[in-house]
């Protein structure tokens, strides 16, 4: 079994997000669709080979917390900075819970974890706006060009 304990050194993190950020941009202003937030397929990208449960996780959390917005939104008023702040907090809020449950659990943990407390949210954020066929359609495909662009400048193999 592979060591679920994998740690990005800055430097490839760096480069991954700045990737990212450059072909987000690029398909952005070709397609008008974005990944989720630019910095969201860099560090996608960096989990595709390494952890890729980590990136399901991730997007299950998105899922939830826009579907638990969808059904409050029947009953409280969101919109604009009020929808957006609600699916930040409940995506950090559910990525949370599923922390401490997961934490409990010896080796249950390093599995069951998601991409930082804010992605899911900005990734969910993304899929109310434009949909979430087109979110996640976008999201892989510009997470697989960053990972091939990352292949090419640092020399990554499989």
């Amino acid at each position: 079994m592979r060591d679920m304990a994998i740690v990005f050194d800055e430097q490839t993190t760096r480069i991954a997000i700045i990737v990212g950020i450059v072909v987000s941009m690029l398909w952005y202003e070709r397609r008008n669709l974005s990944p989720g937030g630019v910095i969201v397929p860099g560090l996608v990208a960096l989990f595709v080979i390494t952890r890729p449960l980590v990136i399901l996780y991730t997007l299950a959390v998105a899922l939830v917390t826009c579907l638990v917005v969808k059904k409050l939104s029947d009953h409280v008023v969101l919109f604009g900075r009020r929808r957006f702040s609600a699916l930040m907090l409940l995506s950090f809020l559910f990525a949370w819970i599923l922390e401490i449950i997961t934490s409990s659990f010896q080796g249950l943990a390093a599995e069951w974890q998601v991409i930082g407390f804010i992605i899911p949210g900005l990734v969910a954020n993304e899929m109310e706006r434009q949909g979430k066929f087109e979110t996640l359609y976008t999201l892989a495909t510009i997470s697989i060009v960053t990972l091939v662009v990352l292949f090419v400048l640092i020399g990554w193999t499989w």
